[in-house]
């Protein structure tokens, strides 16, 4: 351990002069460009790439919904509403449903919030049926591909799978109108029903101007080694302790609460964000879904992610190198993550931290009001962009079906 510690003050050392400012990079600090098979693509231009037609949806689908429940703008599921917002008045919009190569369906699904801030789900199946009923009745273009040229925006715990607890998820699946339309969702996971083949895998909202305001001066140094403020048991949901981040989260508090290496609490004080920029590595781990909000703090703050999610999707892989700027951990080999994470050669920890301070890659994994270039809106459209042009099946013959419209619970079919 003595030999541990001075190996840690050396790295404090080392890590203070590249402690970046998280939204912008100061004058003659230095960086490393992003390249390779992820990082090149990250300042594409979508414009003029594209055009997305956006539905003019009753505001019982958007507008009304928010109105009722303004909490929908700050937590993580709201970049439904910012990218419908965003899409308005973006210049890859177009008028002209002709001209279209994407269709939009503006519907806030998850902005049916409990007292206390979670969102149910429950109705959202419903609503959204509601919604492709609507389109499908008063325009011709779904009906051409049953919604292969459309995108939606599903922001759940398990994307178009619209439960919050996975078995349940599972047993649902994909809503089955949405099994041809390309999806936007936070969730990500390989070999999982929730995941579509083709979706793109977004990050999760977290509100820019309140991390800009807890920036802290680049000077202060990164004492904290590993970095954590969050549940490891979840007793009301989870009583015997095993099935919560399927124990990933149980196994770092057991093996680590007394190490000294290891700043980690279930408490979550006010000075959260400043903690998180004074930390080497942030933890990352699954919780009820892979993904969570602290990827998104870790990359904006410069705490190199420690990714602990088997499976995971990770927002944007083929345009953020993932593997370059952070550590992936098997959950069974939690218990090692001491050993893992000290025997991670100083130059490696540096270089990652040099490609995190690189203002593309924070800009990435926001959703910021009014957009900016190479932001999250326009990784999006990246995303959409390459899936153009359009192959020649995704067009139906007249008169085919593919979708079954009376699939899926019985619960589903009430009208919304």
């Amino acid at each position: 351990m003595r030999n541990l510690s001075w190996g840690f003050i050396l790295l404090v050392f080392s890590t203070q002069l590249l402690h970046l400012d998280a939204f912008e990079l100061r004058k003659g600090q230095k960086t490393e460009r992003i390249s390779g098979s992820a990082g090149d693509v990250l300042e594409d231009d979508p414009v003029g790439r594209l055009k997305v037609f956006v539905y003019e949806l009753p505001s019982k689908y958007n507008k009304k919904i928010l109105q009722k429940d303004p909490r929908c703008l700050n937590h993580m599921f709201a970049a439904e509403i910012y990218m419908h917002r965003f899409l308005l008045s973006s210049p890859v919009r177009t008028l002209n449903p002709e001209e279209a190569d994407w269709f939009y369906t503006p519907v806030y699904t998850t902005c049916d919030l409990t007292p206390n801030g979670l969102p149910l789900p429950f109705k959202s199946p419903r609503m959204m049926r509601s919604a492709i009923q609507l389109i499908s009745s008063n325009w011709p273009y779904w009906n051409r591909t049953e919604g292969a040229d459309h995108f939606f925006i599903v922001p759940h715990d398990f994307g178009a799978c619209f439960h919050y607890q996975e078995e349940k998820a599972i047993e649902r699946g994909i809503l089955p109108l949405l099994q041809r339309a390309t999806l936007v969702q936070t969730f990500g996971q390989r070999n999982h029903v929730c995941l579509k083949e083709g979706s793109i895998t977004v990050p999760p909202y977290a509100p820019p101007q309140k991390m800009q305001s807890h920036l802290i001066p680049p000077s202060i140094p990164r004492s904290i080694f590993v970095y954590f403020r969050g549940l490891f048991y979840d007793v009301g949901n989870d009583p015997e302790g095993g099935y919560y981040a399927r124990g990933a989260r149980a196994a770092v508090w057991e093996n680590f609460k007394d190490n000294p290496l290891f700043d980690i609490s279930t408490e979550h004080p006010t000075t959260y964000y400043e903690d998180m920029q004074r930390a080497v590595f942030c933890l990352c781990p699954l919780g009820w879904a892979p993904w969570s909000p602290r990827l998104v703090e870790a990359v904006i703050f410069g705490c190199i992610p420690v990714i602990i999610a088997d499976d995971i999707v990770l927002p944007f892989a083929d345009a953020i190198p993932w593997e370059d700027i952070g550590v992936y951990v098997d959950e069974k080999d939690v218990p090692n993550l001491d050993t893992i994470l000290t025997s991670i050669p100083t130059e490696v920890i540096l270089r990652k931290q040099r490609l995190l301070a690189n203002p593309s890659m924070k800009q990435a994994m926001l959703f910021p009001h009014p957009a900016q270039p190479g932001d999250a809106f326009h990784q999006i459209l990246n995303g959409l962009a390459r899936k153009l042009p359009h192959d020649k099946s995704v067009y139906l013959r007249k008169g085919e079906k593919v979708l079954n419209w009376t699939a899926g619970p019985l619960a589903d079919l009430k009208p919304w």
